[in-house]
């Protein structure tokens, strides 16, 4: 064969595609994306060919040792080559992963298959024929070197299907969404059933599996495993250990990133449930003790194995301490707090915010976990966009790289839907190690809403202007659940009797005030942000007439339901407030207005999620448990109920009586005309009327 340079190459129809012979299951998986978007595009299913001596137009294909490859870990290139009067072109890779990218780059460079496709709604265009300019092409080394999604607190993907645990149809999409994205690191999921299909099939496209910190190794839990037995590594270290060895047996053939960790079982620290770790110094020599066993058995089955220890929460304390000892090679994963800063996490409501990034001192490989989304009970963004600009994301992660943490980057992905924004722009950053946030916004909206104007981007930009800023720090800024949580821990203690006394549970966000206050303290934030959710809401419908439908079905999933569940979640906080007021002075009615007024508020979350079913997504978000939406109505509508005790009972009558009944009935009326009691909704309805609320 010879190299030469045309004018352009063609793909149509009847092109032509050459795969390897006895092609690895990554390839294979790479080549079924390539043959669907060839058809999504042309029209037609392409043909294929195996074996070299094949003519084909396009040659999918390993690198020969004296071609000149780039020769990193995953790279791959395109060549355009001259064989016999007709000029194919060649994408060649030195290992199975770089030909899966290169493969992933002809598709979205050439077929315009968008990387966000699946979750955006955004199919190719179709085309008879595509013109390709002649020019060879070498992938560039990305700026780290695993990248890749915690697939995390994923309900929605859990109740998106009736199969539990979820299916290939489920997690097919997610592995081939992170791969176009540069990604070739996965959790997959959390403490899912061991014979589920999810790390198999990760394995199976071709991504490194590694675990949750939690998990080390990816081993059975204790208590899973022997029920019954104390989990202390003290007591039984052979029982830890086997379970470790099966671990390590099971995955030793795979691409895995080890992550070697000791932590208690349910997720806390081991010494919660044994005493006799009483000392930073003894806790810090039992999670050394323990790594350093788990590496000489990892490398006693594995060739250079690929180790990682979680440096989160009281680990990371003990390891700048000076209480843990690490091996250099082992790459050292530090946290965020959850809402994208380098910061130490809130722990209920301690909140030291210690550095979270090596120093000048810490040798060795370092890399990240950071969030996009969250979930902690408090005031993360679980269904919604991140509330912060993505600024504060290029700037936290830029920062990170300069620190020397650009060996590992595992991105807290959630529910993929509703994230793929700042998930782009991660894409971004672990490919080319820093990003221009605004030409990243531009570029984005242009593929997402073609038919849209440059005024969406603004949209966009106005939607973290809008979000609460609930603390001091930059980061302290409200996401979904923060209208949730707080509110459904207000009314349990409101209607367990203990208004008395302040709700510890919130000082995090209200400091030491009485309960009172703190009810205030809530509703005045979520009162004064309305105004500026209804002025971002407004622009944003005044642009869906002008879109095509399925640009507008896009802004309305990926920011307007995003819009709607802060307003109405603010709407339902401020006649929570309201509702409390009303009954500290002793007007029940009105109280049980509010309180209604609350549930109607919080119910349009819930309609906003239902709207965003449509097609394909029908019941994606029917598995809301953890911001729980449905939750927080159900309790509007049991605090309502017992307000109405309040005076209305035992015949549901009185307020009927009192505030709406004309005043020629009040004192003639016959019973057998008048007792059916309205429903809780008919009668606050009619109280509003009267209350003028």
């Amino acid at each position: 064969m010879e190299r030469r340079l045309t004018l352009a190459f063609s793909i149509d129809r009847k092109t032509i595609y050459r795969i390897p012979n006895n092609p690895t299951s990554p390839v294979r998986h790479a080549w079924e994306m390539v043959k669907r978007d060839h058809e999504q595009v042309l029209g037609t299913v392409p043909t294929s060919v195996l074996g070299e001596e094949e003519h084909a137009d396009v040659v999918f294909r390993y690198a020969v040792p004296e071609e000149r490859c780039p020769d990193w870990p995953e790279a791959f290139c395109f060549r355009f080559i001259m064989d016999g009067g007709r000029t194919e072109l060649h994408i060649a890779a030195k290992d199975d992963l770089g030909l899966v990218y290169g493969m992933l780059e002809y598709s979205g460079k050439h077929l315009g298959v968008d990387p966000l496709w699946f979750w955006a709604d955004l199919p190719p265009k179709r085309c008879s024929h595509i013109e390709l300019p002649t020019n060879d092409y070498d992938s560039f080394e990305p700026a780290v070197r695993f990248r890749g999604w915690f697939v995390n607190d994923e309900v929605c993907l859990i109740g998106w299907k009736e199969d539990y645990p979820p299916t290939r149809e489920v997690w097919q999409p997610v592995f081939e969404t992170l791969l176009r994205c540069g990604g070739n690191m996965v959790i997959p999921g959390t403490d899912l059933p061991k014979h589920g299909i999810h790390a198999d099939l990760a394995a199976e496209m071709g991504l490194w599996v590694t675990h949750h910190h939690a998990e080390p190794l990816g081993a059975e839990m204790f208590l899973r495993a022997y029920p019954g037995k104390k989990a202390s590594y003290q007591e039984n270290p052979e029982l830890f250990e086997t379970l470790w060895e099966e671990a390590i047996e099971k995955q030793k053939d795979r691409n895995i990133v080890w992550v070697l960790s000791f932590r208690g079982q349910g997720d806390e620290p081991f010494w919660a449930k044994d005493p006799a770790f009483d000392t930073p110094q003894k806790r810090g020599e039992m999670i050394s003790r323990v790594v350093r066993k788990q590496y000489e058995m990892i490398r006693g089955k594995v060739p250079d194995p690929k180790c990682s220890v979680a440096l989160y929460g009281e680990i990371a304390e003990l390891y700048k301490a000076g209480h843990i000892s690490i091996p250099d090679d082992i790459i050292k994963i530090w946290a965020d707090n959850g809402y994208g800063k380098m910061v130490s996490r809130r722990n209920n409501n301690e909140n030291l915010r210690i550095p979270s990034l090596p120093g000048p001192k810490d040798k060795g490989k370092h890399g990240i976990y950071y969030h996009v989304t969250f979930h902690d009970l408090q005031a993360s963004n679980h269904l919604a966009l991140f509330p912060s600009p993505t600024s504060f994301i290029r700037d936290e992660l830029e920062g990170a790289f300069q620190a020397g943490a650009k060996d590992y980057l595992l991105v807290n992905s959630g529910n993929i839907r509703p994230h793929i924004y700042t998930l782009d722009l991660v894409r971004e950053l672990w490919l080319g190690g820093e990003v221009d946030a605004e030409e990243h916004l531009r570029t984005f909206v242009n593929r997402m809403f073609p038919t849209g104007s440059v005024e969406i981007a603004e949209l966009y930009r106005d939607y973290a202007r809008k979000t609460i800023l609930y603390g001091p720090n930059e980061d302290d800024r409200a996401g979904d659940e923060f209208y949730h949580h707080p509110a459904r821990r207000i009314v349990g203690h409101w209607l367990q009797g203990r208004s008395d006394q302040p709700l510890g549970a919130l000082y995090w966000a209200t400091g030491e005030i009485n309960f009172p206050d703190q009810v205030e303290w809530f509703r005045r934030k979520c009162a004064d942000a309305v105004p500026g959710w209804l002025e971002l809401l407004e622009p944003i419908e005044s642009q869906l007439p002008g879109l095509a439908e399925p640009d507008r079905l896009r802004l309305k999933d990926h920011l307007q339901l995003h819009v709607e569940m802060h307003l109405s979640g603010c709407e339902g906080f401020d006649k929570l407030g309201k509702s409390y007021s009303a009954y500290r002075m002793g007007n029940f009615p009105l109280a049980f207005v509010y309180a209604s007024q609350a549930m109607w508020k919080y119910e349009k979350g819930l309609a906003a999620l239902k709207q965003a079913e449509h097609g394909k997504w029908s019941h994606f978000f029917r598995a809301d448990w953890l911001t729980n939406i449905s939750s927080t109505v159900q309790n509007m509508d049991t605090l309502r109920r017992w307000l109405r005790m309040h005076g209305d009972s035992p015949d549901f009558f009185l307020w009927y009586k009192e505030f709406i009944m004309p005043e020629t009935e009040k004192y003639i009326y016959l019973e057998n005309t008048h007792r059916n009691p309205l429903s809780d909704d008919e009668l606050a309805q009619k109280l509003a009327d009267w209350f003028g609320v």
